[in-house]
């Protein structure tokens, strides 16, 4: 407000004299962008590793199953039935089942650990190529033997060991198939295990975010 003086002097305050009181910069409000940035990297990698959970579970009940169904071809046949380990190439699909299993038994726990704990269990640099490495080896391992053993029980059928015992054969020919399911799950975990490690390589994380 201008003072009787100045009124009377015909002076005109300055606009920038008049609101020198008030030229406080206006508070902005803060937006925790990086931290929200952080909080959808975060539920996306738990999504993305629930997804490579449920490869694993998948894969260990198939392997798990095939290995069951192989091992028990011939309790109820007598002793002159054909058993698993007569062939090579049952012993080598029931063996290769077994490992899967066990592998992904260890995977899934691994995984629920990163979920949990937002970690890996091991350095991440070791998981992730370790993740990769062991999904490769096992996978073919699998394949291998699965293949093995279709082209075995495809050789029975054509003797008359699957006219005699064709029980035997069934289960094997189940057992086979089983163990084909969970290569293709356990493919579908190298997959996204490969993923991981591209992100690594490229951003030093195992996540692209």
């Amino acid at each position: 407000m201008r003072s009787p003086q100045a009124l009377l002097n015909g002076e005109n305050p300055s606009p920038h004299r008049r609101n020198s009181n008030f030229s406080t910069p206006l508070a902005t409000p803060h937006h925790p962008a990086s931290h929200f940035q952080s909080t959808v990297t975060v539920h996306k990698l738990r999504r993305f590793n629930s997804l490579i959970l449920l490869f694993r579970i998948a894969a260990f009940c198939f392997s798990l199953t095939s290995f069951v169904f192989m091992i028990t071809t011939n309790s109820r046949s007598s002793s002159s039935s054909p058993h698993w380990y007569d062939f090579d190439a049952f012993r080598f699909v029931l063996a290769a089942n077994a490992i899967v299993a066990v592998y992904s038994l260890f995977e899934m726990v691994a995984s629920v650990w990163e979920i949990s704990r937002d970690t890996t269990l091991f350095p991440e640099s070791l998981q992730v190529w370790f993740d990769f490495g062991h999904d490769q080896v096992f996978a073919y391992l699998l394949l291998s033997a699965n293949s093995a053993g279709t082209e075995m029980a495809r050789t029975l059928r054509n003797t008359n060991t699957c006219t005699a015992t064709n029980a035997f054969c069934v289960q094997s020919d189940i057992s086979i198939a089983l163990g084909f399911a969970g290569f293709l799950f356990l493919g579908f975990s190298s997959l996204l295990s490969g993923f991981r490690v591209v992100c690594f390589i490229i951003n030093g994380s195992r996540f692209h975010l």
